[in-house]
């Protein structure tokens, strides 16, 4: 079904901003500290963000989509991003990695089960959770959804949306010889990891600028120069999961083992012009997932600031806690 709501609608819909009623870093081993926080009602709903990237790190604004009075609010930084540290470090970080540091946070907090919420990675991140731990998920809400497939890849990265947007593509790939536009993630790959700072703040910024220009229905293709460490860290991050095909044993590896989700509830909200992240991924998982509901936003890109997919998200979240 697609849905329309207004701009004034979602604005109106989300949650003022609260602070934070707990703060921590948790030792997760490997040489990695985690940042996790505790927002909203300490006795509440337990609700778990998980952000994009890989290497976007939480922000602020992720728990105004969450009434503070009914939920229990929990955002972290992933390895390597935000405040986790080492910052910008790809050793021992994997998806793998990642899964068992949720279900660290899950015990240092003494949770039996929560609702998974996140977008884009965050939603792979959020699937590839659920079909390692089911029994600790209580419900998946998703939005802008990533499956880690090899055509995924090919789409943003090989040309695809470049052809929607020319002149970006045309930046984003003539920064590396014609010889290497082949393969854009091995080319950049090379240079992120080139151990000269300058050279690898010049196309982290690069890397992130090509994905923050098309990730808005709204967007001119013009975006701000990010600041130099948290691209880095961005960039890094989600070239070397990218690189290494998101450390997964088969491309299609998370339909391939959809049946592990059968009997946990879920929704899917995607921007009907998810230029980053095309609608066919949560068709296709949805068709898998007899359990989760696909909602597409009209008129809709991939981000979560998207007015009509910031509403139907609040929407979501306010039926689950009025259940």
């Amino acid at each position: 079904m697609d849905r329309n709501p207004s701009q004034k609608r979602a604005v109106h819909y989300l949650y003022p901003p609260v602070e934070p009623f707990d703060q921590r870093m948790l030792d997760v081993g490997d040489g990695h500290r985690v940042y996790a926080e505790q927002s909203g009602r300490p006795d509440g709903l337990p609700v778990v963000v998980v952000h994009g990237g890989p290497g976007g790190g939480c922000s602020p604004a992720m728990r105004r989509y969450f009434d503070p009075a009914i939920y229990r609010v929990i955002l972290f930084d992933q390895r390597g991003c935000g405040r986790s540290t080492p910052h910008a470090s790809v050793e021992a970080n994997t998806t793998w990695h990642l899964i068992a540091d949720m279900e660290r946070i899950r015990e240092e907090l003494g949770i039996d089960d929560w609702i998974v919420f996140g977008g884009s990675w965050g939603a792979t991140l959020s699937l590839l959770y659920a079909q390692s731990h089911p029994e600790r998920v209580a419900c998946l809400v998703l939005r802008g959804v990533f499956l880690m497939m090899q055509r995924e890849l090919d789409w943003f990265y090989g040309g695809g949306a470049g052809q929607f947007w020319p002149e970006q593509w045309g930046r984003f790939a003539g920064l590396v010889p014609e010889d290497e536009q082949g393969n854009l993630i091995a080319a950049y790959h090379e240079r992120l990891f080139s151990g000269d700072h300058a050279t690898e703040v010049k196309f982290a910024r690069a890397w992130a600028a090509w994905e923050n220009a098309l990730a808005s229905i709204q967007s001119n293709g013009t975006w701000g120069e990010p600041p130099a460490e948290y691209a880095r860290a961005f960039s890094r991050l989600e070239n070397h999961y990218f690189k290494n095909a998101g450390f997964l044993d088969a491309d299609g590896h998370i339909l391939n083992n959809m049946e592990k989700l059968a009997d946990i509830p879920g929704f899917i909200v995607q921007g009907r012009y998810d230029m980053i992240c095309p609608p066919r991924s949560a068709y296709e998982l949805q068709k898998r997932w007899k359990s989760g509901q696909l909602r597409f936003v009209r008129d809709a890109g991939h981000a979560l600031s998207e007015p009509g997919i910031s509403a139907e998200l609040v929407r979501i979240m306010k039926q689950l806690g009025d259940a």
